[in-house]
């Protein structure tokens, strides 16, 4: 449930489920969270014989943009092994991923978004440099089909 408050909360404590129930240890770990946006389609529309000069707007379908995890290279398979269910064609694949908000000293979620039936569509690595000195980022980018917030 969120927690309202004043002052709004910092954006670096955060948990991520990716629907296996487990926000701890290095799997469930990730630098930085990109939350989509959500918006309605709107038609425009007016009868011929109406006395107002104005269109009414109608709301449409609703949409939610691209999900988007980042976290540091840690030797594990298991983005890449989601993303080749899907890619095989397993409709058992999709998950509901939850991202949770916790306050400063992390003992409460003050804001949870639940994204319904993500899946991959995007994984990226890199980039790679023989001189660099920071640390190898892998990306997920998970299609959500529905964002409920709690």
């Amino acid at each position: 449930m969120a927690v309202l408050r004043e002052r709004p909360y910092p954006d670096f404590n955060f948990l991520v489920d990716l629907g296996a129930g487990n926000t701890e240890g290095l799997l469930a770990g990730f630098e930085e969270v990109i939350l989509p946006e959500a918006w309605f389609d709107v038609f425009e529309y007016r009868n011929g014989n109406e006395k107002d000069n104005e269109v009414r707007k109608l709301t449409g379908l609703s949409h939610c943009g691209n999900l988007v995890l980042k976290r540091g290279v840690i030797g594990s398979l298991d983005l890449y092994q989601w993303f080749n269910d899907v890619r095989n064609g397993n409709q058992g694949a999709l998950r509901s991923v939850t991202v949770q908000l916790m306050t400063e000293d992390r003992s409460a979620v003050v804001q949870t978004w639940k994204f319904q039936r993500a899946r991959p569509v995007r994984l990226k690595w890199g980039p790679l440099h023989g001189r660099g000195r920071e640390p190898l980022v892998e990306y997920l980018e998970l299609a959500v089909e529905r964002l409920e917030m709690e």
